[in-house]
């Protein structure tokens, strides 16, 4: 059986991707995740430690609207930005490192599953559906999994990874063996598109597409929740350390009230949430957090009854899969690692 890793499994979906520093956020990656310095200072504040996943970006858009807006402060809290260690951003929150932060439901699973679990919960849902999928040569024509045939696939080498691209292939109509894995060894999807490198690549949408789109790079995209409602699962996600929730409830459901009306401006004003995120982190690319942003709005929402939102249906039926499939240390509770209690 084989444990997830957030960083050579879904890296490119839960965040920035492999390429992150080439192109968009060049400088960004060592520095401070902006806006660091705790919002206001002031006594009469509770401090809150957020850590980020990776270097800032459109997912934490609500999070610097909030705190640029005040609206943490009109909750009584002021919010400290915390870099993503080496270990991770789950590790911090699980040990209480941080108090909140990023994390990604395939990763919860790790933790759940695993022979000590961490501490720690989904309490919101960042975007409302996975906008993971396959990104191509526009010229070679592949629209849906079974054009992967024949063709080459970058892969990170892991059993979950790859079940997950038979699955899609398969149910396509298609036949995996006929898929060709070549080894994921670049920093930039597009680039290695453009040099032959490899055919098909797993990506995620406001990042990969977008920056092909801001070089004149026609490609094809097909998301894998089009293709299998399994993998229409959280990511990313909003987490709490379960004993700082426990001892702090009203201050959890403060903080989503505030990241709530961050993300919910963010999705009615992309481009002002845009200017916002990169008046925070000036290290950004206006042009391309402008594109992303209005990539990635609409998905704050979406078809959800408000942001935050977990569908218990959604999030059980992907850890079903991945406990029938054998891609975790241990069987776990499908039902486990998040909650609604404080939205």
């Amino acid at each position: 059986m084989n444990k997830l890793s957030r960083r050579t499994f879904l890296n490119v979906c839960a965040g920035l991707g492999a390429g992150l520093g080439a192109a968009a956020l060049a400088g960004c990656g060592s520095a401070p995740a902006g806006g660091g310095a705790p919002e206001g200072g002031s006594a009469d504040l509770v401090h809150v430690s957020f850590v980020l996943d990776y270097a800032p970006n459109v997912n934490h858009t609500g999070i610097y609207v909030a705190m640029s807006r005040g609206w943490f402060a009109e909750e009584g809290i002021e919010v400290e930005i915390v870099s993503v260690p080496a270990d991770g951003a789950d590790a911090m929150i699980g040990s209480g490192g941080a108090d909140m932060g990023m994390s990604y439901q395939d990763f919860i699973a790790n933790s759940l599953s695993s022979d000590n679990p961490m501490p720690y919960t989904a309490v919101a849902a960042v975007v409302q559906h996975s906008t993971c999928g396959i990104m191509s040569r526009a010229e070679d024509g592949i629209t849906s999994a079974k054009g992967m045939e024949n063709h080459t696939y970058a892969t990170w080498g892991l059993p979950v990874e790859q079940a997950t691209i038979e699955q899609i292939v398969e149910a396509d109509g298609g036949d995996y063996s006929k898929v060709i894995l070549v080894p994921y060894e670049v920093d930039d999807e597009v680039m290695g598109l453009q040099a032959g490198l490899f055919d098909t690549v797993w990506v995620y949408e406001w990042w990969a597409v977008q920056n092909a789109n801001l070089q004149n790079y026609a490609v094809n995209y097909f998301s894998f929740a089009d293709m299998d409602p399994v993998f229409d699962y959280y990511t990313p996600v909003i987490a709490a350390n379960d004993a700082f929730a426990a001892a702090n409830p009203e201050l959890v459901r403060g903080f989503l009230r505030a990241a709530k009306r961050g993300y919910e401006f963010a999705a009615e004003n992309p481009a002002e949430a845009a200017e916002l995120l990169c008046a925070a982190v000036p290290e950004l690319d206006p042009a391309f957090i402008q594109a992303a942003q209005a990539s990635i709005s609409p998905e704050y929402i979406s078809d959800a009854a408000s942001w935050g939102v977990i569908d218990p249906a959604r999030w059980e039926r992907f850890y079903e899969w991945l406990n029938a499939e054998r891609l975790v240390e241990n069987a776990f509770d499908p039902k486990a690692g998040f909650t609604g209690d404080y939205l």
